[in-house]
């Protein structure tokens, strides 16, 4: 039987236990940094994987689930992605450069810092190991539900 840090997850050393996002990752209030991203780590990817995926939800917004942010082709030799990595594969370069971020549901590529309207929405952040690679052409949408 695996023990818990034997099993396939993903953290953010940003977000606390309680899942809360820091209000720097929003649009609005202050500290609010626009639409940065998280940062992110994975750990224990199954042994087969080619590709990752991840799909970061709003599942307390009025239209639920509200997509935020969709990344796909994640290269499993990356063992996260920075923060303030939405935008800026191709500028950080090698693995990142085969990273492809999705339209999320504002209609945008990237991460797309949720607006807030009161306290106590929940995130969810999903990672998907894929025994491929997406063939996915140029645009990649958050059609996930």
């Amino acid at each position: 039987m695996a023990n818990a840090s034997d099993e396939f997850r993903l953290v953010s050393p940003n977000i606390n236990h309680e899942g809360k996002l820091p209000r720097k990752y929003t649009l609005e209030g202050q500290g609010a940094q626009r639409n940065m991203s998280p940062p992110l780590e994975w750990y224990n990817l199954p042994q087969d994987t080619k590709s990752l995926s991840l799909v970061v939800q709003d599942i307390d917004a009025p239209i639920v689930p509200w997509v935020i942010w969709v990344v796909t082709n994640i290269p499993p030799s990356l063992k996260g992605l920075p923060e303030g990595f939405s935008g800026k594969g191709e500028e950080l370069g090698g693995d990142y450069g085969h990273v492809k971020e999705g339209i999320n549901d504002d209609k945008v590529p990237g991460w797309c810092g949720p607006k807030l309207p009161n306290h106590g929405h929940r995130f969810e952040f999903k990672l998907f190991a894929l025994d491929d690679e997406l063939k996915l052409g140029n645009k990649v949408y958050s059609e996930v539900r």
